[in-house]
């Protein structure tokens, strides 16, 4: 009796792993798709959380800036520039800040920790946000962040310049991720806030990162007392 049982023939076998193929190569795009936006998503998360973590720890501090129960304290703002910030206040009420037994929170400066030609903008990787108190140098208290930015104003409103006039300041951030995003292009220029006309803080950078502009008004509510 003939055995009619046979196997598959090569264009079969040709066709069968052409499909599986197709098969394949529309999932691995589907996962790497799926994997990728996750990785964008969690980035985009990260950078919100740093940026928030920045601006929590600069509302803090600059609200309380000049907090002075005895009238001993002398000038609130010690330095005040764009790129720069340094307050002082009598947090426990010993009427003195650089005396004995003061609270070293008391002076704070703010600063990102490699502006070296003082633009606000950081000169290269990393990027922090700095914080010193009480002369101990600048120390990290947030990452990748890109650009800093100051702009003070009087009791009306109006920038200004005169350190003893400041009763607001009006704080600019521009965050990074932490990792470039492939096929990303980031072409945005980033502005501050500013009463007299926004200015640009952070041009366009034109790499691979994604980033995020938080700008935040906050008012000196110890200064003018």
């Amino acid at each position: 009796m003939h055995d009619k049982s046979r196997g598959f023939t090569l264009i079969e076998l040709m066709v069968a792993m052409a499909i599986s193929g197709v098969v394949l190569a529309g999932i691995y795009t589907t996962y790497q798709a799926q994997q990728e936006s996750y990785i964008v998503q969690e980035q985009a998360s990260a950078m919100q959380q740093n940026i928030r973590a920045a601006m929590y720890h600069l509302e803090k501090d600059i609200r309380m800036a000049g907090y002075d129960p005895t009238n001993n304290l002398g000038p609130k703002f010690l330095i005040a520039n764009s790129f720069e910030l340094q307050i002082q206040m009598d947090l426990n009420e010993n009427g003195t800040v650089l005396g004995s037994g003061t609270d070293p929170n008391e002076r704070a400066r703010y600063k990102l920790t490699n502006d070296g030609n003082d633009d606000g903008i950081a000169d290269g990787s990393p990027c922090r946000l700095g914080k010193e108190i009480w002369g101990g140098g600048l120390q990290s208290v947030a990452e990748n962040i890109d650009a800093l930015n100051f702009v003070y104003l009087d009791r009306d409103g109006a920038v200004t310049a005169v350190r003893a006039d400041i009763r607001a300041v009006r704080v600019t951030i521009v965050a990074r991720a932490a990792r470039f995003e492939r096929g990303y292009v980031n072409n945005t220029q980033y502005f501050n806030q500013n009463p007299d006309g926004a200015e640009v803080i952070l041009p366009s950078q034109g790499d691979n990162f994604r980033r995020k502009r938080l700008s935040v008004h906050i008012d000196c509510r110890n200064m003018g007392m």
